[in-house]
């Protein structure tokens, strides 16, 4: 049997899985895939790339993704929102807003990791989630580069190309590999601590990426203190707390909030046993 017709099986039981969503997941999934395709068009062959902020750089295949993207949606979905990390909230059909409590939205990063992208640094996805009265209930990261992709919905488990997944089930948090940034008040220290009991800490420069990891035990758990958006975390924290990880802000609160500014967001995902740890620790 070829690998084309087992990626269909697997594709079809984990639409099976996802219930109530399977239509939206199904959809997530195809225009992530057509997404990543694009980005690999594009990849080691940039002709523009413009700089956002000092830190921050923006190229022609985040607007060309995000285009094929929204374009989707639009004939799919034309009565959904959109809010989408290079041109930002797109009202419902009705009129309400993209961040408004109840109603459906399409929250969408075309290129996580686009510094990386830029300079030929192979961590880089495609996230693409539908939020509903709020809440994240499909998400799908695309990480083109490794052909793969994170997939999950309300109800159902999170999966890796169409299989099952878990977060980690390590007993010791001395054996933890992190996705770990923190920033503001003692930042250094809280760090500094973090590290004294893990095994090592990574930060890989695509959140979205790194927080999906989570659901698979890749990464141990993921800490980021802040400079968070919506689309950095609606598809992968979902896909993080559906492999069975607990999600939370850095108060231990919700972990998601479509209302809340760009850049404001922080998250822990870890596995539930170790949570309150390491909430400790980076508090």
């Amino acid at each position: 049997m070829t690998a084309e017709p087992i990626e269909r099986d697997r594709d079809a039981a984990a639409e099976d899985a996802a219930g109530e969503w399977a239509g939206e997941l199904e959809f997530a999934v195809t225009v992530g895939r057509a997404a990543g395709e694009l980005l690999m068009d594009h990849y080691e062959r940039l002709e523009r790339i413009d700089y956002k902020s000092a830190k921050d750089v923006v190229t022609e295949a985040d607007h060309l993704s995000e285009r094929l993207i929204l374009d989707a949606v639009r004939e799919r979905f034309p009565a959904d929102a959109i809010l989408a990390e290079e041109s930002g909230a797109h009202a419902r059909h009705d009129g309400s807003t993209a961040t408004a409590p109840k109603g459906r939205t399409w929250v969408v990063d075309p290129l996580d990791g686009t510094v990386n992208y830029a300079n030929g640094i192979p961590y880089f996805c495609v996230s693409v989630a539908l939020v509903a009265d709020g809440t994240p209930v499909v998400g799908v990261i695309v990480d083109p580069a490794r052909d793969e992709l994170f997939a999950a919905a309300a109800g159902a488990p999170a999966t890796l190309d169409g299989a099952p997944i878990a977060a980690s089930d390590k007993d010791r948090i001395e054996d933890f590999v992190i996705s770990l940034a923190l920033g503001g008040r003692r930042a250094v220290s809280r760090a500094r601590a973090v590290r004294k009991r893990i095994r090592v800490s990574r930060s890989m420069g695509a959140a979205a990426l790194s927080l999906a990891y989570v659901g698979n035990g890749r990464f141990d758990a993921f800490v980021q203190s802040r400079g968070l958006s919506a689309w950095d975390v609606a598809a992968a924290g979902l896909i993080a707390e559906r492999g069975g990880g607990r999600v939370t802000n850095l108060e231990g609160g919700p972990w998601f909030d479509l209302a809340k500014p760009n850049q404001s967001l922080g998250v822990l995902a870890v596995p539930p046993a170790h949570h309150a740890e390491l909430l400790e620790l980076v508090r």
